[in-house]
């Protein structure tokens, strides 16, 4: 009987012992669970997902591997405001940052009427501060919206010479978008006019940076002519345009087709632009055009809808009639033709009056001729004077009575048209109004028959021989990068800048070829260019070196001594490294001892992916790192 309670009791307390065990199993499971979910939950919420989480009774074990130091600190602090850090043991691993590829660093700089936008991911070493006061001091202070995010990785060596060059780009484009990285830089911009278009075109391309590509997409908006003119002449010296105007490609091929067929030998082109009075110009054009080779020379002038047909002195009538009266009949409605037929000269009339003014090359204006009255001789010497210079006027012209009414008028407007010039000759007469000279701007011929036809109408006479020259062009007259290296060559294969030995002051003789260097350098603008300092092999290799660098930046300052522009120019010291002759005699030291100018050409590229539109890629990977140089971003 004991012994059967006693095996009861012990039954009671095993099975007990068992429930106990069992239950404790359940709770630590419970525990486990819950940990490992609340700290996977916490982990997931701030993007820790790299994290792995697992749990052995108590214990909670945090493993992966980590893209930084800190990152791991973060997932370690996390877990341990979830449960209590004596619990949870570090296995995690941190990637190597070798391994890690460091972002592309790239902006798209974004201005318009409304102000500058920056958008994109700059190295966190970038001066945000002085990147902003750089660019207000080349725009004026226009607004500017900062939107850029920053990362502290190493920047390749050319993204601070591709920033910079992008915003000294920016002051000169009013509206443009400009995607910089550390090896491209896209300008995409609208400019004014052609004109500006060409400038810009060849100013950009001249100072873009060593080793950074350029794309340049730059166009200008058709212009408003006003008023919308065509001028197209026969006469004894061949046919031409003095001035052509379309308002689309296809009509101006059509009007430069019926001019090719009317005995137009020279290249011509016409200005397509807005403003025209009828969809039905270039018919027009081309009947009217066709009407002058019909009559066998003349004039035709086109102001807006107005039309004036000027045959050639000489004219038969019956053939004036037939032509004129075809070419009224045939004009689309809304153009109006007034037709005109000289009548023979006669012997007996005395010499018209005459007024001449005259442009030289250097400036000189000479006024002869007659005037009406001592009135209108002084404002035709103020309206001179304001137009050209006041001290390269000079006026002898006399005062005449019987001169036509409108005579005041005329000579201004010849003194008007002669502004258009480089130099040149213009002459008024009561019936023509002729100009005559050299420009250096496509467009002068044009542009004078659009003023001409404005101020004196179209049915009036005036004639127009204007010859561009591209010497004479600010833009196409400025010799070419390559022709400015060569020109350089050349004065230093005839004479070589010296300096006092183991120093970097030029010697006396060499003010003069300075002197002549700068000459060059003034007539070719802005252009990519780098001075390199050579010595021979006599002294330390790191003395050459810095000798080097101190004659090439000598030369770069004697420049600056002489008003060259040197923000496109650059300075290095090769030493000793780049011999052109043998270093064991001293004819090769001497030619080894040595400045040379080298232009920097930007490499053409194809068009590629935008700046903003790599950034938005997810995923994408960015350049290889490369070592950081001393220099700062914006500097």
């Amino acid at each position: 009987m004991r012994l059967s309670s006693a095996f009861t009791i012990a039954g009671t307390f095993v099975g007990a012992a068992v429930l106990a065990v069992v239950a404790a199993g359940f709770a630590v499971s419970a525990i486990e669970d819950s940990s490992r979910r609340a700290v996977r939950d916490t982990l997931d919420r701030v993007g820790l997902v790299w994290a792995d989480v697992d749990t052995d009774g108590l214990q909670l074990f945090l493993a992966g591997t980590a893209p930084s130091e800190a990152l791991r600190f973060k997932a370690l602090s996390l877990a341990g405001t979830v449960v209590d850090a004596a619990r949870v043991i570090d296995q995690m691993l941190v990637q190597d940052a070798a391994d890690i590829a460091p972002p592309r660093f790239a902006i798209e700089i974004l201005r318009n009427d409304s102000g500058i936008s920056l958008i994109g991911l700059v190295p966190a070493a970038t001066d945000r501060d002085k990147l902003l006061a750089d660019i207000a001091s080349v725009t004026d202070d226009v607004p500017v919206a900062d939107l850029l995010d920053s990362a502290d990785y190493p920047y390749p060596e050319t993204w601070p010479a591709a920033l910079r060059y992008a915003v000294r780009s920016l002051g000169k484009l009013p509206r443009a978008k400009i995607s910089v990285s550390a090896d491209r830089v896209e300008i995409k911009a609208m400019v004014d006019s052609t004109e500006a278009q060409r400038r810009i075109e060849t100013d950009l391309a001249r100072t873009a940076p060593d080793d950074v590509r350029l794309a340049l997409a730059i166009s200008a908006p058709r212009p408003v002519i006003t008023p919308f003119t065509l001028r197209f002449v026969i006469d004894e010296t061949g046919a031409r345009f003095d001035s052509c105007s379309a308002d689309t490609e296809e009509a101006r091929d059509g009007i430069l087709r019926a001019a090719g067929k009317a005995g137009i030998q020279t290249k011509a082109d016409c200005v397509v632009g807005m403003g025209v009075p009828s969809p039905q110009w270039s018919r027009a054009a081309e009947l009217a055009i066709a009407a002058v080779a019909d009559l066998g020379g003349g004039t035709v002038t086109f102001s807006d809808a107005d039309v004036a047909l000027l045959a050639p002195e000489g004219t038969a009538q019956s053939l004036f009639d037939d032509v004129a009266g075809k070419l009224e009949a045939d004009l689309p409605e809304v153009f109006a033709l007034t037709a005109t037929l000289p009548p023979p000269p006669d012997a007996a009339q005395p010499a018209a009056p005459e007024f001449v003014a005259t442009l030289s090359p250097e400036g000189q204006v000479l006024i002869r001729g007659r005037v009406g009255s001592e009135t209108s001789r002084e404002t035709v010497r103020s309206f001179a004077k304001a137009r050209f210079s006041s001290d390269s006027v000079h006026l002898t012209a006399r005062v005449a009575e019987g001169l036509p009414r409108d005579w005041p008028i005329r000579v201004l407007t010849g003194l008007e048209a002669l502004s258009y010039l480089s130099n040149g000759v213009v002459t008024v007469t009561p019936d023509n109004i002729g100009v005559k000279g050299n420009t250096g701007r496509k467009t002068a011929s044009a542009e004078i028959a659009q003023f001409l036809a404005e101020k004196l109408g179209e049915a009036e006479q005036y004639s127009i021989d204007v010859t561009y020259k591209e010497a004479l062009d600010p833009v196409a007259g400025l010799p070419t990068p390559e022709e400015c290296e060569a020109q350089i060559a050349g004065i230093q294969a005839e004479r070589k800048i010296n300096f006092e030995p183991g120093s970097a002051k030029i010697d006396a003789q060499g003010a003069a070829i300075m002197d002549d260097i700068a000459d060059v350098l003034k007539k070719c603008g802005e252009v990519r260019m780098e001075i390199g300092g050579h010595t021979d092999s006599q002294g330390g290799e790191d003395m050459n070196a810095q000798l080097s660098l101190s004659r090439a930046r000598a030369v770069l300052d004697e420049l600056r001594m002489r008003r060259v522009l040197t923000s496109s120019i650059d300075a290095k010291g090769y030493g000793e490294s780049v011999p052109i002759a043998d270093n064991e005699t001293e004819e090769g030291r001497e030619t080894n001892r040595r400045i040379e100018f080298r232009l920097i050409r930007p490499e053409p590229l194809p068009d590629e992916q935008t700046a903003l539109e790599s950034l938005e890629e997810p995923g994408e990977e960015g350049a290889e790192a490369e070592e950081t140089t001393q220099d700062t971003p914006t500097e």
